[in-house]
């Protein structure tokens, strides 16, 4: 599989998909894509118009990224059959927002099966944030509020653990709830035989020629049950966690 796993589009004062863009550049050059087919059903932004023009602004702000390293971009809210669109696609971009809802609208589509049949093939694959969360085996360690019901909580499985997107170490004054780290712990008293990884914002996992590296300039964290987080240092092989 080709897997490009980002955790966050934009960092702060930063322009658009600005941190990730090498990243991105080299991962689609080097497979020699041309056109991508973006899914921006997590965008569920309201502009004049409803979804569907929430959907055509996000495409279009993809689409000017993009552009910037020779790829096209066309998004497929505008394809009469989106399984097809996903089969005929040389590679695919998911991108980030609310992950119930991506997930939600990919099974109304009907194109969760046919999406994992084509990246486990090579289809090259990249999404940041709700679009790496459905990478993994099921939604669960995302951040957002599930303002809709998916028919599953089972997504893509295309790694075999948990990302959780937006990792952050702090714990805000003022805020008496749980930290980050805390309800990862309360999914792993759940789910004691998974792994999750805490992608932290400006870092991103690379899976191609059957080994994972973690890039970006941030270290992340592995938490798994009864076991003290590990720190991951940029650069690292994570081809274990396969």
């Amino acid at each position: 599989m080709n897997l490009l796993l980002i955790s966050n589009s934009t960092m702060a004062g930063e322009p658009y998909l600005h941190w990730p863009l090498q990243h991105l550049t080299d991962f689609f050059n080097c497979h020699q894509v041309k056109e991508v087919c973006f899914i921006p059903y997590a965008g569920v932004h309201l502009h004049d118009g409803g979804l569907q023009a929430s959907y055509d602004v996000y495409t279009q702000r993809v689409a000017g990224v993009f552009q910037s390293f020779g790829v096209k971009v066309t998004g497929i809210h505008n394809e009469k059959d989106p399984e097809k669109a996903i089969r005929s696609a040389e590679a695919v971009v998911v991108g980030g927002g609310n992950t119930f809802y991506l997930v939600a609208e990919m099974y109304r589509n009907g194109i969760m099966n046919v999406l994992r049949e084509k990246v486990k093939a090579g289809m090259p694959y990249a999404g940041w944030s709700a679009g790496a969360n459905v990478a993994c085996p099921t939604l669960k360690t995302t951040n957002d509020m599930p303002i809709v019901e998916p028919e599953s909580f089972q997504t893509l499985g295309l790694i075999p653990f948990q990302i959780n997107p937006h990792y952050l170490d702090a714990h805000p004054d003022g805020h008496g709830g749980e930290t980050r780290e805390q309800r990862i712990e309360e999914f792993l008293a759940v789910n004691q035989d998974t792994t999750v990884v805490g992608l932290r914002e400006g870092c991103l996992l690379l899976f191609e020629n059957d080994t994972l590296h973690l890039k970006g300039n941030k270290s992340m964290r592995i938490f798994r049950h009864n076991t003290a987080p590990r720190e991951v240092d940029p650069g690292s092989d994570l081809s274990f966690l396969l």
